[in-house]
């Protein structure tokens, strides 16, 4: 049996939001690392590549530990605004399409597998557009550009973070309004957009991922409830099959957010063409080993600490309405 959902206020698509931004923000926290072995990999040059324990050795030989969480606060405050906003949307849709069913008199209110899909579209689609510029600064920060935009890889021979040119540890670490300001300054607003195409193309990401995630979730709920435990794994799951068809755009997208400005912009199916000619198809799959494990990691924590987050969201805002009224 599921959770007591019918008895929820009709606008808990909030504590679903809140849930969801709680979630993501502590999933991320315990998984970043990986996203910047990835993120390096999928910006930095050929010979810059190295293997993965090797690629941890170097960072934090160059720059400290701290190094391996390089863009981490915006990486925060991203990942909340975004699923913030995607839960937001998400249950917003979902709660339309239940109330559609019961009108129609549908003998099931669960969301099919194209209602579940249209509903990640909408929700995916709206965060993109909303959240695109605090990823673009993310991913230069993470990337580690240096003041005069070349890859810090560019001043090493090996590894996936350089010191200066002159060999010394960098000693300024951009913070997250330095770089929004240098990005303005330099390229101007339309910089903060960079990547949104096939950032848009990977909302089928998400809706792969939350449809695989919905139906398996349906499937248990007939047999037994969905704990949290139940709900890591179906979310590593689900997650897992949707990075791996989508790997390839999620490399193009933070390549053309670290594009520099006196750089020619190239569409998806340019620098697509690009990457393979000059890497071959593997280079469309650079970082892919962090990236998927990073990845699935934070799926199933996410899920796993949602429906907690969620319940306890409802209580609290519950509590908070009946003092409110008892005064």
């Amino acid at each position: 049996m599921s959770h007591s959902k019918p008895v929820l206020p009709q606008n808990d698509n909030v504590a679903h939001a809140l849930a969801g931004a709680g979630g993501g923000v502590l999933s991320m926290a315990l998984t970043y690392p990986l996203i910047t072995l990835s993120t390096r990999a999928q910006v930095e040059s050929k010979r810059a590549e190295t293997a993965f324990l090797a690629a941890v050795h170097n960072i934090v030989a160059r720059e400290g530990i701290s190094g391996l969480y390089s863009g981490l606060s915006s990486a925060l405050f991203g990942i909340s605004v975004t699923n913030f906003v995607y839960y937001y949307w998400y249950e917003w849709t979902r709660a339309f399409f239940e109330a559609a069913a019961a009108r129609a008199g549908r003998a099931s209110k669960k969301l099919t597998t194209v209602e579940s899909m249209i509903a990640g579209a909408i929700a995916g689609s709206a965060t993109v557009i909303l959240t695109n510029p605090i990823w673009v600064v993310n991913t230069r920060m993470t990337a580690r550009k240096n003041a005069s935009g070349a890859d810090e890889a560019d001043a090493a021979e090996q590894g996936l973070a350089g010191p200066g040119a002159d060999g010394r540890k960098k000693s300024g670490k951009p913070s997250t309004v330095g770089t929004l300001l240098s990005l303005l300054r330099t390229e101007g607003p339309r910089a903060l957009f960079a990547g949104v195409v096939p950032a848009l193309v990977l909302v089928i990401n998400p809706i792969l991922q939350y449809t695989l995630f919905e139906q398996l979730k349906n499937m248990v709920e007939k047999r037994r409830r969905v704990t949290p435990t139940v709900a890591f794994f179906l979310g590593a799951l689900g997650k897992l099959f949707a990075t791996t068809v989508t790997y390839p755009y999620i490399t193009v997208k933070s390549q053309m957010h670290v594009a520099k400005a006196g750089e020619k912009k190239e569409g998806v199916t340019e620098a697509i063409r690009r990457v393979v000619r000059e890497e071959g198809y593997a280079g469309l799959y650079k970082g892919i080993g962090p990236k998927v494990t990073q990845s699935v990691l934070t799926a199933a924590f996410l899920f796993a600490f949602k429906d907690v987050l969620y319940e306890y969201s409802v209580r609290l805002r519950s509590s908070v309405a009946k003092k409110a009224v008892a005064a």
